[in-house]
């Protein structure tokens, strides 16, 4: 039996890639991903309608976060040292959503697709499937029930009992966590886009939610994985999950923020603006003498 929680190595984390068929058919998937997106976002510029690099940047950044977390090095230590596939989990639910919804790709897919692609993504955005998992609260209920399940239950050493089932996990937490921070972002085009003030809710409510599954999971008394995990592995992989989740959310805060504060100055710049114009149009109106009446002497 190989040595539980192995100490994770440089060379490993960052040159080894995997090479199983399931993996190959991720980078293929991801890789067409890619060249879409690049395609579109030229095809975009092409048009005149000039699309930010920073999207496509921030995009780009997101798929290589998915792609590492999916067949990097990272993979090799997901089934033996359980505070690395914390991070491994962290980078699918925390970090490449926010990144991949700054991209805003169903907004370019609507620039750039033709009429018939165009309506049936609007049918598919508008739908009641869409329009209730894009609720910020349900997105967060789903992302939040996702991590205590799978860390608070059973299903964490079923799944390391069956490698296969590490697959869905990973895309499952893929795609909770863009559930919830496309939201959040509300960069790309949503059924119906949330207020600041909710965005802000759920950024609040991931706080205690993330620090509570931590601080348990930090408390265990035995390992979660008692076949190839260390309970000090254990309780060191609870401590990061409650430590880096409230980098990223407090990280999220205050961009959010920052966002809010400029779409704040932007409003009061444009009624500044109108106000200004009312004023002058005012002063012209009085300065403008009225034209006698006709017919006088």
């Amino acid at each position: 039996m190989p040595a539980k929680s192995p100490d994770p190595t440089s060379s490993v984390l960052l040159l080894h890639w995997q090479a199983h068929w399931s993996s190959l058919v991720a980078i293929a998937v991801q890789l067409v991903v890619l060249c879409w997106y690049l395609n579109a976002a030229r095809r975009a510029g092409a048009d005149a309608r000039r699309w930010s690099p920073v999207r496509t940047g921030s995009f780009v950044l997101g798929l290589a976060a998915v792609a590492y977390a999916f067949e990097g090095g990272i993979v090799q230590y997901q089934r033996d040292n359980f505070t690395v596939h914390v991070v491994q989990i962290l980078l699918l639910v925390d970090v490449a959503p926010p990144l991949l919804a700054i991209g805003a790709p169903v907004r370019l897919a609507l620039h750039s697709s033709g009429r018939r692609a165009h309506a049936r993504l609007l049918r598919g955005l508008h739908s009641r499937l869409a329009l209730a998992a894009t609720q910020p609260l349900v997105a967060f209920a789903v992302a939040t029930a996702s991590l205590y399940v799978y860390f608070l239950t059973p299903v964490y050493s079923w799944t390391e009992r069956h490698p296969l089932s590490l697959y869905y996990v990973d895309f499952h937490f893929l795609l909770a966590g863009c559930l919830m921070w496309w939201a959040v972002v509300a960069r790309d085009v949503l059924p119906r886009p949330p207020r600041i003030g909710l965005r802000f809710a759920v950024l609040f409510l991931s706080v205690p939610f993330d620090a509570y599954l931590g601080i348990a999971v930090g408390s265990l008394s035995k390992p979660l994985y008692p076949a190839g995990n260390t309970l000090a592995d254990t309780q060191g992989g609870g401590n990061v999950l409650w430590g880096l989740a409230e980098v990223f959310i407090v990280t999220a805060v205050a961009l959010l923020f920052v966002e809010w504060a400029r779409e704040e100055e932007r409003k009061a710049v444009r009624a500044d603006r109108q106000l200004d114009a009312a004023l002058a149009a005012a002063r012209a109106a009085v300065a403008t003498p009225s034209e006698p009446a006709a017919g006088g002497n």
